[in-house]
Formats: structure tokens, sequence, C-alpha cells
């Protein structure tokens, strides 16, 4: 009788470790794919028009959208829920808390890899950053829009879904929060914006470029996100009221004392010039905002840079410092309203506030 090697037993056993699963026919069993959980919300990538001299409406389903997704079937099982049927101009902070309430809820399923969010872009960042901020789940969660209809023969929604799916289900996408997944490109929510009121590539993080692409190869992601934080909601939060207050040569104040009287109003974001100094007249009425007990969050209208108590005198930053208002690092003012909004959820003392926004 011949005998076998020692050397190709061992070989034969490195080489084939294990035996492949088999069904009970003896057929091989694949990997179950992992479940993605669609939130349909409108926007452009949801919107048709009938001729050109209509105007685009969101009228799509979020099952229609998936359906126009070659390939989707093959990197999920695809579960929609229609939340709404907005262009994201009319998104407000209620359907803000309904999104972040469905996410957290779809996360929590073992079965479920990421959350998408089919969403307009206008205010896609806004909204991104809010379920950044409030849903808790090392899984991600992913913006996905258009700025093409749906209805156009080179829509992008449908490249921009497959492609946020892609995203959804890679490990790398783990610990990172919510993405905004757009024209292969991936951005964190705290840091994107749109750029351009038409362009594909309207969606950029200007200081400090994307997290990572999506391309042929697959998912690749280049940093990660430091400076998140997570607020969790309780199911039976009230939203603050916060508002945006813009300075320019010869703000006078009205627009707050307008608020004031009319009230409701929980919070201001003032975004101010430069390093974050204001108009003395608008200052006055910041005052006023103070003594009323109304949380102050100062941003800088030039898009770029961190805001700073430098200045004095009425207006300069460090006399607002000194009346308690609270200085927003490098956010926009609508990323500082939104974080306002939900840090006042927790607390309105100035110092404690000055925590949330990384003081």
């Amino acid at each position: 009788m011949r005998r076998v090697p020692v050397l190709t037993i061992l070989l034969s056993s490195f080489l084939w470790p294990f035996e492949p699963a088999t069904g009970a026919d003896g057929s091989l069993q694949q990997e179950p794919l992992p479940t993605v959980v669609v939130l349909s919300t409108g926007g452009t990538i949801a919107s048709t028009r009938s001729s050109e001299e209509e105007g685009y409406q969101s009228n799509l389903f979020g099952e229609q959208l998936v359906a126009a997704v070659p390939g989707l079937d093959e990197i999920a099982i695809i579960e929609v829920q229609n939340v709404a049927n907005v262009g994201s101009t009319n998104m407000t902070p209620a359907l803000w808390l309904e999104v972040s309430r469905r996410a957290n809820a779809a996360l929590e399923r073992e079965e479920v890899a990421g959350v998408l969010v089919t969403h307009g872009t206008d205010t896609m960042e806004e909204t991104a950053y809010f379920l950044d901020l409030t849903v808790i789940n090392q899984k991600p969660t992913i913006m996905v829009g258009a700025m093409r209809a749906a209805s156009e023969w080179d829509a992008d929604g449908p490249r921009n879904l497959l492609n946020s799916a892609r995203v959804a289900v890679s490990e790398e996408a783990r610990g990172k929060g919510n993405l905004v997944v757009l024209n292969g490109e991936i951005h964190a929510a705290r840091e994107v914006t749109k750029t351009h009121s038409l362009a594909v590539e309207t969606f950029d993080t200007p200081e400090f470029g994307a997290l990572g692409i999506v391309d042929a190869d697959g998912v690749r992601f280049y940093r990660a996100p430091l400076r998140r934080q997570s607020i969790p909601m309780t199911d039976d939060v009230i939203l603050p009221i916060v508002d945006i207050i813009p300075n320019y040569a010869g703000s006078d104040g009205r627009l707050i004392r307008g608020l004031l009287k009319e009230g409701p109003v929980d919070g201001l974001v003032v975004d101010a010039s430069g390093a974050g100094n204001i108009a003395g007249a608008l200052f006055e009425a910041v005052k006023e905002a103070r003594e009323a007990g109304i949380a102050v969050v100062i941003t800088s209208r030039t898009h770029g840079g961190r805001v700073l108590p430098l200045y004095a005198g009425g207006g300069g930053g460090t006399t607002l410092h000194d009346l308690g208002c609270v200085f927003a690092d490098n956010l926009s003012a609508q990323k500082a309203r939104v974080l306002l909004i939900a840090a006042l959820t927790r607390t309105r003392d100035p110092e404690e506030l000055r925590v949330f926004f990384g003081w």
C-alpha cells in the first residue's frame, strides 16, 4: 500500500479547514443578506414632472425609489418605511424627531445593518446633524438625496441610493454617526454643507474634506469624525423653539425684539461677522434677550474658522461672552441651531451649554 506523505495531509488540512455549509438537500448555503431600512421623506430624489412647463413635485414613495435601482437587492434586504413626502424646505423639527425615533428602533434589530434616509438636499445637513446627535447606535444612519429629479434621463438618485446601501453594510461605517452620501463621496453630518444650488457635486466639507469615497472598488474611508456627541431624546420630549438672527451692516435688533414680543422663543443663534462680532444696536437687543432668559449662541457668517471672544466694545466678542452668550466653535448657524435645540432639552445654563458647544 502506497503511503501518503504527511506534508500532503497537512497542506490539505490547511487549505480546506472547513466543510462548506450545505442545506438538507446537499446544496451550498449562502450567508443571509443584511437588512437595510429605508426611511423615505421626499425631496428631489422622489420628485417628477410630466412636462418642462410644470414644476417638480415630490410624489414618489420609497418602494418606487428602491425598485428603480438595479442591483440593490444583491447588497441587502431592503425594508421601506414612508415617513413623509415633502420637499426638504418643509422639513420640521417634529419630522426630525419622527425620523430619529424610527431610525433608533430599526437599528436595535439584530438583522439591520444600517438605515438610509431619502431626503431633499436643501435642508439635508440639518436633519443629518439632528440624527447624528440623537440616533444612539454604532450602526450607520445615512442621508441620501439627488440633485436631478427621478423623471430626468440622467437622474442621480439611483446611483446615490445604491452607493448609500453599500456604505450601510460596510463594517468601516460603524461608529461614524450620521453620514451624507452623494456623488460618490461620504461626508460627516456635523461638517458637511450644501455649496451649490444646482450642481450634483453640491455637498462638500470645505475645511476638512470628505471622510471617504464609494467607487467601483468599494467603500473606502480615509478619516473619522472626532467631534461627535450624543443627546438622546426622551419619548415625551418637547423640542425648544430656536430662531436664527443675521448680523449685517445696520442691524438694529428689531428682529429679536419682534420675537421677544410675539414669542414663544427658547433660544437664538446670532450669525455674527468675523470671529463673532455684531453691530452695537443688535447687541442691545441681545442683552434684552439674555435678560429674558433666552439662550444665545454666536456663529460666524464667514462659513470657515472658529468664533472666539476676541474684541471688546458693544457687540464685540468679549462683551457677548460676558453676557452669557455661547460661542459655537466652527458650526454654521443652521448646525448651531440644531445643536441648541437638542442641548436645551438638557439645560439652559450658559456654562453647561458651553460644554455642548465644545468650550
